[in-house]
């Protein structure tokens, strides 16, 4: 008869993970990992609700499909590495899920503690190389919340604090560290098993608040709403949609990460926002972290500016002039709600100028369509090909709840979009390689809508395709990938001319540091994991070659589109 083994801190570590509703721990492993490994082994197969544990051969892919993940679902995702080194390759996705309030619970082993002692005690010579005086100050300018477990705690008690931290608006990432030894050891439990909803409720904006901004909105003649990411709340399109057109707001989008409102909403005045807030004068700006580029202009100086967000002050930017007459903080859902009906009994919140920006609405929306048809008819034979013409013929193949990934490539303005959740768009820390995993995340969140990823070049080798592509194979993800390959640095070409518009190496043939000549094949990068890739270089071959690359995805095979693009 032999022993029952005792209950290691890395079983209940597992188990708590599964109580409070993650899914999916996203695993690049480890020598720290024993623990986690002999509990996984030790308890597969038992009837336990416990998290599926996801092998991903880098932490930059793991992080990216955590973040579309939750992009995708609404819900966190667990992302394990190991010690410091696993850490310091996922520091540039928690970048990306710090500045885009993703809620991820990224733990790392921590190299052992003693050298004696313990079964887990050191037993190769980078347990000395790999160990930090403080492993947490990696990242703890990007995290709401790093802690290391101590031997003796309840882990339990831990990861409830980790989760409720990260999924307390502003939502975003944590950092827990996991001493081997620790793992290995008798478990300790919590006081009081107690399983509740993650994190605390945003609360409702202050009445007062609401009031204010209603009447401001009321008295306005050409009141217009910019967003971002109002969009992260599906909740929150329906509200933005039923306050815009009840009272005829004008919303406009600048720098969209998220499907925000349906494309063919009367009041929707697409992603052009400059002339449209200079005209205003009053200025909604809801869940958007840079509405304008105070550089190159911004409101009137006459109107009056209204900030809503989960966040207005920005607290966690070191530096942001807030220019707002108005701020309100809370659920931005809650807040289109409450003025929506605080508009309702306000005399004169509908009154003539409000029939005077529905026509100044549908004329600008006549005019945007127009010239979007002139486009697409000017471009629709050139090589390389246009960039709008990508988007127009992607348009016509996709599912109408396709979810689109664009990490520097197809733009938002150049898509028909009506569905929740339908698109991810780049991220404002600018931390690139985040556009392949996020299409593994999103594809694991909704299996049954196609995801369509759309990088350029450089964003393609910045997401680590070879990883990519085999959780893609491993995990039965099929994805299409679209490169749109101008072989350049594009944004460095762009900022330098920009700054020196008249300088010399905007006189160069060659812009030094942004070509990427000679391109590899990228297409056949696919094939190593059993996908299917092509290249297009012809327009004329372009809709017949993303509709093969459907097919292929909708029968289950991942397939990869290198695209021959014009330069932005």
């Amino acid at each position: 008869m032999t022993d029952t083994p005792h209950e290691m801190t890395a079983d209940a570590y597992i188990a708590r993970l599964g109580e409070r509703g993650i899914e999916y721990v996203f695993a690049n492993a480890g020598t720290d990992f024993a623990p986690i490994v002999e509990s996984l082994s030790r308890n597969a197969g038992k009837d336990q609700k416990v998290p599926r544990f996801v092998t991903v051969p880098h932490e930059n892919v793991a992080m990216a499909m955590a973040h579309g993940y939750y992009r995708t679902c609404g819900k966190p995702a667990a992302v394990m590495v190991h010690v410091t080194v696993g850490t310091a390759n996922a520091v540039c996705g928690l970048m990306n899920a710090a500045r885009d309030n993703i809620p991820v619970l990224l733990a790392a082993g921590r190299t052992p503690l003693t050298e004696t002692g313990s079964i887990a005690s050191r037993n190769r010579s980078i347990h000395w190389g790999q160990e930090a005086f403080d492993q947490g100050g990696m990242v703890r300018e990007f995290v709401k919340w790093d802690y290391e477990l101590r031997a003796g705690q309840p882990v339990g008690a831990v990861v409830d604090r980790a989760l409720d931290i990260a999924m307390s608006e502003p939502r975003g990432p944590v950092y827990l560290t996991l001493p081997r030894e620790v793992l290995a050891a008798e478990a300790t439990h919590v006081r009081r098993d107690t399983v509740r909803p993650m994190g605390v409720a945003n609360p409702e904006p202050a009445r007062r608040s609401i009031e204010d901004a209603a009447h401001m909105i009321a008295k306005a003649q050409f009141p217009l709403i910019v967003t971002s990411s109002i969009g992260r709340d599906p909740a929150a399109i329906t509200e933005l949609a039923k306050l815009a057109e009840e009272f005829a707001i004008p919303v406009v989008q600048t720098e969209a990460r998220d499907y925000n409102m349906p494309s063919d909403h009367p009041m929707n005045l697409g992603f052009e926002a400059p002339a449209w807030i200079a005209k205003a004068d009053l200025v909604i700006v809801l869940e958007c972290v840079v509405p304008w580029i105070p550089k190159s202009g911004g409101p009137r100086r006459d109107a009056k500016i209204i900030n809503i967000s989960s966040d207005p002050l920005l607290a966690r930017y070191p530096f942001k002039e807030i220019e707002a007459d108005l701020l309100v903080a809370g659920d931005p859902c809650a807040a289109l709600r409450g003025l929506r009906e605080c508009l309702s009994g306000l005399a004169g919140a509908k009154n003539g100028a409000s029939a005077s920006r529905r026509q100044t609405a549908a004329a600008a929306r006549e005019e945007t369509k127009a010239r979007r048809k002139a486009l697409i008819e000017k471009v629709k034979d050139q090589n390389p090909i246009h960039l709008a013409y990508l988007a127009h013929c992607i348009n016509q193949v996709k599912a109408e709840n396709a979810i689109i990934v664009s990490e520097l490539g197809v733009p938002q303005a150049a898509l028909e979009l009506t569905q929740p959740r339908s698109f991810m768009g780049g991220l404002l820390s600018g931390g690139l390689g985040f556009g392949l995993g996020a299409a593994l995340g999103a594809k694991l969140a909704a299996p049954e809508r196609e995801v369509i990823t759309t990088v350029g070049d450089g964003s393609y080798m910045f997401g680590n395709p070879l990883p990519y592509h085999y959780v893609g194979r491993s995990e039965n993800l099929s994805t299409l990938t679209i490169i749109a390959n101008n072989l350049m640095w594009g944004a460095v070409r762009q900022s330098t001319l920009d700054v020196y518009p008249d300088g010399r190496a905007a006189k160069a043939n060659i812009m030094p540091l942004t070509e990427l000549r000679p391109a590899p094949d990228y297409e056949k990068v696919v094939e190593t994991c059993g996908g299917r890739g092509e290249k297009v270089t012809s327009a004329a071959d372009l809709l017949p070659a993303l509709e093969r690359s459907l097919d292929a995805v909708r029968s289950g095979t991942p397939a990869t589109l290198n695209v021959m693009t014009q330069a932005r």
